[in-house]
Protein backbone atom coordinates (compact mmCIF):
# COMPACT_ATOMS: atom_id res chain seq x y z
CA UNK A 1 0.00 0.00 0.00
CA UNK A 2 1.07 3.58 -0.60
CA UNK A 3 2.38 5.71 2.50
CA UNK A 4 0.72 8.71 1.56
CA UNK A 5 -2.70 6.38 0.79
CA UNK A 6 -5.02 5.63 4.52
CA UNK A 7 -5.10 2.28 5.53
CA UNK A 8 -9.42 1.64 5.14
CA UNK A 9 -8.84 -1.26 8.00
CA UNK A 10 -7.21 1.37 10.33
CA UNK A 11 -9.38 2.28 13.16
CA UNK A 12 -9.67 5.99 13.25
CA UNK A 13 -8.39 8.35 16.22
CA UNK A 14 -11.46 10.37 16.64
CA UNK A 15 -10.58 11.24 20.74
CA UNK A 16 -9.79 15.06 19.35
CA UNK A 17 -12.35 15.18 16.23
CA UNK A 18 -16.07 16.45 17.02
CA UNK A 19 -18.67 13.58 16.16
CA UNK A 20 -20.04 13.34 12.53
CA UNK A 21 -23.65 13.58 14.00
CA UNK A 22 -22.11 16.98 15.80
CA UNK A 23 -21.05 18.12 12.16
CA UNK A 24 -24.47 17.07 10.94
CA UNK A 25 -21.95 15.33 7.96
CA UNK A 26 -23.22 11.40 6.58
CA UNK A 27 -21.02 8.90 6.08
CA UNK A 28 -20.64 7.97 2.34
CA UNK A 29 -22.46 4.47 3.13
CA UNK A 30 -25.66 6.27 3.81
CA UNK A 31 -25.97 8.56 0.77
CA UNK A 32 -27.94 7.00 -1.91
CA UNK A 33 -25.65 7.11 -4.60
CA UNK A 34 -23.39 4.98 -2.89
CA UNK A 35 -25.47 2.27 -2.44
CA UNK A 36 -25.32 0.63 -5.95
CA UNK A 37 -21.44 0.31 -5.35
CA UNK A 38 -21.64 -1.41 -1.96
CA UNK A 39 -23.97 -3.65 -3.70
CA UNK A 40 -21.68 -4.20 -6.86
CA UNK A 41 -18.26 -4.82 -4.54
CA UNK A 42 -20.36 -7.39 -2.00
CA UNK A 43 -22.10 -9.80 -5.34
CA UNK A 44 -18.41 -9.66 -6.71
CA UNK A 45 -16.93 -10.75 -3.21
CA UNK A 46 -19.82 -13.49 -3.11
CA UNK A 47 -19.06 -14.98 -6.36
CA UNK A 48 -15.45 -15.59 -5.36
CA UNK A 49 -16.12 -15.99 -2.14
CA UNK A 50 -19.27 -18.02 -1.36
CA UNK A 51 -19.38 -21.79 1.02
CA UNK A 52 -19.49 -23.98 -1.37
CA UNK A 53 -23.01 -25.68 0.57
CA UNK A 54 -25.08 -28.70 -0.98
CA UNK A 55 -28.02 -26.42 -1.09
CA UNK A 56 -26.71 -23.51 -2.87
CA UNK A 57 -26.25 -22.45 -6.58
CA UNK A 58 -29.77 -24.40 -7.53
CA UNK A 59 -28.61 -28.22 -6.69
CA UNK A 60 -31.61 -28.68 -4.70
CA UNK A 61 -35.55 -28.26 -4.61
CA UNK A 62 -37.29 -25.43 -2.11
CA UNK A 63 -37.87 -28.65 -0.13
CA UNK A 64 -34.32 -28.91 0.46
CA UNK A 65 -33.89 -25.18 1.00
CA UNK A 66 -36.60 -25.06 3.73
CA UNK A 67 -34.85 -28.21 5.16
CA UNK A 68 -31.51 -26.25 5.37
CA UNK A 69 -33.13 -22.92 6.55
CA UNK A 70 -34.76 -25.13 9.53
CA UNK A 71 -31.88 -27.38 10.32
CA UNK A 72 -29.57 -23.66 10.14
CA UNK A 73 -31.81 -22.20 13.17
CA UNK A 74 -28.99 -21.52 15.84
CA UNK A 75 -26.49 -24.33 14.54
CA UNK A 76 -23.50 -23.24 12.78
CA UNK A 77 -22.94 -24.08 8.61
CA UNK A 78 -20.74 -26.90 9.18
CA UNK A 79 -22.45 -29.07 11.78
CA UNK A 80 -25.75 -29.04 9.42
CA UNK A 81 -24.61 -30.36 6.05
CA UNK A 82 -23.96 -33.92 6.62
CA UNK A 83 -27.07 -34.09 8.80
CA UNK A 84 -29.12 -32.36 5.74
CA UNK A 85 -26.84 -34.81 3.40
CA UNK A 86 -28.27 -37.57 5.46
CA UNK A 87 -31.53 -36.62 5.76
CA UNK A 88 -32.50 -35.39 2.12
CA UNK A 89 -31.25 -38.83 0.93
CA UNK A 90 -33.49 -40.83 2.86
CA UNK A 91 -36.35 -38.07 2.59
CA UNK A 92 -36.47 -35.68 -0.39
CA UNK A 93 -39.23 -34.61 -0.42
CA UNK A 94 -42.27 -33.76 2.03
CA UNK A 95 -44.12 -36.89 1.49
CA UNK A 96 -41.17 -39.24 2.40
CA UNK A 97 -40.59 -37.05 5.38
CA UNK A 98 -44.82 -37.21 5.96
CA UNK A 99 -44.95 -41.04 5.91
CA UNK A 100 -41.52 -41.60 8.23
CA UNK A 101 -41.97 -42.72 12.42
CA UNK A 102 -40.85 -40.36 14.64
CA UNK A 103 -38.35 -42.44 16.03
CA UNK A 104 -36.64 -42.16 12.41
CA UNK A 105 -37.02 -38.31 12.45
CA UNK A 106 -35.58 -37.58 15.85
CA UNK A 107 -32.73 -40.16 15.60
CA UNK A 108 -31.84 -38.51 11.90
CA UNK A 109 -32.09 -35.19 13.51
CA UNK A 110 -29.04 -36.27 16.19
CA UNK A 111 -27.04 -33.12 17.61
CA UNK A 112 -28.45 -30.95 15.72
CA UNK A 113 -30.27 -29.42 19.00
CA UNK A 114 -34.08 -28.00 19.46
CA UNK A 115 -35.31 -31.79 18.88
CA UNK A 116 -38.61 -29.74 18.53
CA UNK A 117 -37.58 -28.46 15.41
CA UNK A 118 -37.68 -32.08 13.85
CA UNK A 119 -40.92 -32.50 15.02
CA UNK A 120 -42.49 -29.31 13.59
CA UNK A 121 -40.46 -29.92 10.85
CA UNK A 122 -42.21 -33.41 9.78
CA UNK A 123 -46.06 -31.44 10.60
CA UNK A 124 -44.61 -29.06 7.91
CA UNK A 125 -43.93 -32.06 5.80
CA UNK A 126 -47.51 -33.72 6.23
CA UNK A 127 -49.25 -30.31 5.38
CA UNK A 128 -47.79 -29.54 1.90
CA UNK A 129 -47.78 -33.22 1.00
CA UNK A 130 -51.65 -33.10 1.73
CA UNK A 131 -52.72 -29.70 1.30
CA UNK A 132 -50.39 -28.67 -1.87
CA UNK A 133 -49.36 -31.70 -3.55
CA UNK A 134 -46.37 -32.31 -2.38
CA UNK A 135 -44.77 -29.30 -3.67
CA UNK A 136 -44.27 -26.26 -1.41
CA UNK A 137 -46.35 -22.94 -1.83
CA UNK A 138 -44.55 -20.17 -4.04
CA UNK A 139 -46.35 -17.69 -1.62
CA UNK A 140 -45.02 -15.59 1.51
CA UNK A 141 -48.28 -15.49 3.12
CA UNK A 142 -49.20 -19.66 2.59
CA UNK A 143 -45.06 -20.15 3.80
CA UNK A 144 -45.57 -18.49 7.41
CA UNK A 145 -49.37 -20.25 8.03
CA UNK A 146 -46.79 -23.35 7.32
CA UNK A 147 -46.36 -25.86 10.85
CA UNK A 148 -43.10 -24.03 12.13
CA UNK A 149 -42.35 -21.80 9.53
CA UNK A 150 -41.76 -17.93 10.69
CA UNK A 151 -41.03 -14.93 8.58
CA UNK A 152 -37.24 -15.53 7.91
CA UNK A 153 -37.75 -19.09 6.93
CA UNK A 154 -40.55 -18.11 4.74
CA UNK A 155 -38.74 -15.21 3.38
CA UNK A 156 -35.40 -16.89 2.78
CA UNK A 157 -37.31 -19.72 0.85
CA UNK A 158 -39.36 -17.15 -1.02
CA UNK A 159 -35.20 -15.57 -1.81
CA UNK A 160 -32.96 -18.45 -1.94
CA UNK A 161 -35.24 -21.03 -3.55
CA UNK A 162 -38.29 -19.25 -5.79
CA UNK A 163 -35.68 -16.07 -6.46
CA UNK A 164 -38.07 -13.66 -5.03
CA UNK A 165 -37.44 -10.18 -4.50
CA UNK A 166 -38.43 -9.86 -0.53
CA UNK A 167 -36.13 -8.64 2.18
CA UNK A 168 -34.29 -11.24 4.32
CA UNK A 169 -33.23 -10.58 7.91
CA UNK A 170 -31.31 -12.50 10.10
CA UNK A 171 -28.93 -11.66 12.86
CA UNK A 172 -25.91 -11.88 10.32
CA UNK A 173 -27.93 -9.33 7.62
CA UNK A 174 -29.13 -7.23 10.65
CA UNK A 175 -25.12 -7.14 12.29
CA UNK A 176 -24.13 -6.15 8.79
CA UNK A 177 -26.51 -3.53 7.06
CA UNK A 178 -26.45 -1.59 10.36
CA UNK A 179 -22.46 -1.71 11.12
CA UNK A 180 -21.98 -0.65 7.23
CA UNK A 181 -25.17 1.85 7.03
CA UNK A 182 -25.86 3.58 10.14
CA UNK A 183 -22.27 3.14 11.86
CA UNK A 184 -23.74 1.44 14.68
CA UNK A 185 -23.60 -1.73 16.38
CA UNK A 186 -26.28 -4.20 16.07
CA UNK A 187 -27.11 -5.05 19.81
CA UNK A 188 -29.18 -8.37 19.13
CA UNK A 189 -32.75 -8.60 19.90
CA UNK A 190 -35.71 -8.72 17.72
CA UNK A 191 -35.45 -6.91 14.59
CA UNK A 192 -37.12 -3.21 14.26
CA UNK A 193 -39.15 -1.42 11.97
CA UNK A 194 -35.80 0.78 11.76
CA UNK A 195 -34.07 -2.35 10.37
CA UNK A 196 -36.72 -3.70 8.39
CA UNK A 197 -36.84 -0.46 7.04
CA UNK A 198 -33.28 -0.07 6.13
CA UNK A 199 -32.93 -3.68 4.79
CA UNK A 200 -36.25 -2.89 2.09
CA UNK A 201 -33.93 0.88 1.06
CA UNK A 202 -30.62 -1.15 0.34
CA UNK A 203 -32.18 -4.31 -1.72
CA UNK A 204 -31.88 -4.44 -5.48
CA UNK A 205 -34.48 -3.65 -7.19
CA UNK A 206 -33.29 -6.24 -9.87
CA UNK A 207 -34.81 -10.00 -8.78
CA UNK A 208 -31.47 -11.88 -9.91
CA UNK A 209 -29.62 -8.98 -7.96
CA UNK A 210 -31.58 -8.94 -4.56
CA UNK A 211 -31.28 -12.83 -4.39
CA UNK A 212 -27.11 -12.24 -4.63
CA UNK A 213 -27.65 -9.80 -2.06
CA UNK A 214 -29.33 -11.32 0.30
CA UNK A 215 -26.99 -14.16 0.24
CA UNK A 216 -24.18 -12.31 0.16
CA UNK A 217 -25.18 -9.75 2.79
CA UNK A 218 -25.46 -13.31 5.06
CA UNK A 219 -22.49 -14.85 4.04
CA UNK A 220 -20.27 -11.31 4.95
CA UNK A 221 -21.87 -11.56 8.77
CA UNK A 222 -20.83 -15.43 9.04
CA UNK A 223 -17.17 -14.89 7.84
CA UNK A 224 -16.13 -11.69 8.11
CA UNK A 225 -18.21 -9.42 9.65
CA UNK A 226 -18.94 -11.60 12.78
CA UNK A 227 -20.08 -9.95 16.29
CA UNK A 228 -16.97 -10.39 18.08
CA UNK A 229 -14.09 -10.25 16.38
CA UNK A 230 -14.96 -9.01 12.59
CA UNK A 231 -11.84 -9.10 9.88
CA UNK A 232 -12.19 -5.56 8.74
CA UNK A 233 -8.87 -6.48 6.70
CA UNK A 234 -10.56 -8.99 4.78
CA UNK A 235 -13.77 -6.99 4.34
CA UNK A 236 -14.82 -5.73 0.45
CA UNK A 237 -16.91 -3.15 2.23
CA UNK A 238 -14.46 -1.79 4.31
CA UNK A 239 -13.58 1.64 2.26
CA UNK A 240 -17.34 2.34 2.22
CA UNK A 241 -18.06 1.44 5.86
CA UNK A 242 -19.63 4.20 8.51
CA UNK A 243 -19.09 1.85 11.43
CA UNK A 244 -15.37 1.33 10.50
CA UNK A 245 -15.06 5.05 9.70
CA UNK A 246 -16.06 6.06 13.41
CA UNK A 247 -14.28 3.68 14.88
CA UNK A 248 -16.03 0.40 15.72
CA UNK A 249 -17.76 2.09 18.44
CA UNK A 250 -19.80 -0.30 20.82
CA UNK A 251 -17.88 -3.45 19.31
CA UNK A 252 -19.21 -6.50 20.31
CA UNK A 253 -21.98 -5.05 22.93
CA UNK A 254 -24.86 -6.92 23.31
CA UNK A 255 -28.19 -6.22 25.13
CA UNK A 256 -28.06 -6.43 29.06
CA UNK A 257 -29.24 -9.74 29.66
CA UNK A 258 -28.55 -12.59 31.97
CA UNK A 259 -25.98 -14.91 30.96
CA UNK A 260 -27.98 -18.62 29.44
CA UNK A 261 -25.54 -21.25 30.93
CA UNK A 262 -26.22 -24.61 30.08
CA UNK A 263 -24.73 -27.35 32.28
CA UNK A 264 -27.10 -28.38 34.68
CA UNK A 265 -30.31 -26.88 33.00
CA UNK A 266 -33.10 -29.20 31.66
CA UNK A 267 -32.06 -28.75 28.01
CA UNK A 268 -28.82 -30.62 29.28
CA UNK A 269 -30.88 -32.90 30.38
CA UNK A 270 -33.45 -33.58 28.14
CA UNK A 271 -30.50 -33.87 25.58
CA UNK A 272 -28.73 -36.82 27.66
CA UNK A 273 -31.92 -38.66 27.37
CA UNK A 274 -32.74 -38.16 23.88
CA UNK A 275 -28.93 -38.89 23.42
CA UNK A 276 -29.22 -42.54 25.27
CA UNK A 277 -32.08 -43.46 23.30
CA UNK A 278 -30.46 -42.98 19.78
CA UNK A 279 -27.78 -45.31 21.09
CA UNK A 280 -29.99 -48.19 21.48
CA UNK A 281 -30.24 -50.77 19.17
CA UNK A 282 -32.90 -51.50 17.10
CA UNK A 283 -33.67 -54.89 18.12
CA UNK A 284 -34.08 -53.46 21.60
CA UNK A 285 -35.57 -49.65 21.44
CA UNK A 286 -36.36 -49.48 25.07
CA UNK A 287 -34.65 -47.78 27.56
CA UNK A 288 -35.02 -49.35 31.26
CA UNK A 289 -36.23 -47.46 34.70
CA UNK A 290 -32.79 -48.57 36.12
CA UNK A 291 -30.68 -46.98 33.35
CA UNK A 292 -32.48 -43.48 32.96
CA UNK A 293 -31.89 -43.12 36.90
CA UNK A 294 -28.37 -43.84 36.06
CA UNK A 295 -28.37 -40.34 33.58
CA UNK A 296 -28.87 -38.21 35.95
CA UNK A 297 -28.19 -37.86 39.76
CA UNK A 298 -30.98 -35.01 40.65
CA UNK A 299 -33.83 -37.45 40.63
CA UNK A 300 -36.88 -34.56 40.54
CA UNK A 301 -34.98 -33.05 37.57
CA UNK A 302 -34.64 -36.05 35.96
CA UNK A 303 -38.02 -36.88 36.35
CA UNK A 304 -39.49 -33.87 35.21
CA UNK A 305 -37.24 -33.61 31.72
CA UNK A 306 -38.42 -37.03 31.45
CA UNK A 307 -42.13 -35.96 31.58
CA UNK A 308 -41.83 -32.45 29.64
CA UNK A 309 -40.23 -35.06 26.59
CA UNK A 310 -43.13 -37.13 26.59
CA UNK A 311 -45.28 -34.39 26.56
CA UNK A 312 -43.68 -33.06 23.64
CA UNK A 313 -43.84 -35.82 21.67
CA UNK A 314 -40.32 -36.68 21.67
CA UNK A 315 -39.93 -39.73 24.04
CA UNK A 316 -42.77 -42.31 24.75
CA UNK A 317 -43.57 -43.70 28.55
CA UNK A 318 -43.83 -47.19 28.33
CA UNK A 319 -45.33 -48.19 32.10
CA UNK A 320 -42.90 -48.86 34.79
CA UNK A 321 -40.47 -50.43 32.37
CA UNK A 322 -39.05 -47.55 31.06
CA UNK A 323 -38.97 -44.95 27.82
CA UNK A 324 -38.42 -45.45 24.18
CA UNK A 325 -38.44 -43.01 21.14
CA UNK A 326 -42.18 -42.84 19.57
CA UNK A 327 -42.99 -45.72 17.85
CA UNK A 328 -45.99 -44.74 15.35
CA UNK A 329 -45.52 -42.48 12.64
CA UNK A 330 -48.04 -39.75 13.83
CA UNK A 331 -45.87 -37.38 15.46
CA UNK A 332 -47.57 -36.49 19.07
CA UNK A 333 -47.09 -33.29 21.17
CA UNK A 334 -49.05 -31.09 18.95
CA UNK A 335 -48.86 -28.08 21.21
CA UNK A 336 -45.30 -28.14 21.44
CA UNK A 337 -43.61 -24.62 20.84
CA UNK A 338 -44.15 -23.76 17.71
CA UNK A 339 -41.70 -20.89 17.23
CA UNK A 340 -38.66 -21.39 15.10
CA UNK A 341 -36.19 -21.72 17.63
Amino acid sequence: MNDNQPDPCRVPDTSSAPSRQARRIPHPAAAADNVTRIQHALAAWWHANARDLPWRFGRTTPWGVLVSEVMSQQTQMNRVVPYWTAWMRHWPDPEALAAASTAEVITAWGRLGYPRRALRLQECARTVATQYDNQLPRNYDELLALPGIGDYTASAVMSFAFGERITVIDTNIRRVLKRVFSGEESLGGSATAKDRDLASRVLPEDKAASVVWNEAVMELGALVCTAKSPDCAACPLASRCAFLAAGRPGLGQRRTRPRQRFAGTNRQVRGIILAALRALPEDAPLLSRAHVRALWADRAQLDACVASLDEDGLIEIVGDEGIRLPAGSAAAGTDADTSED
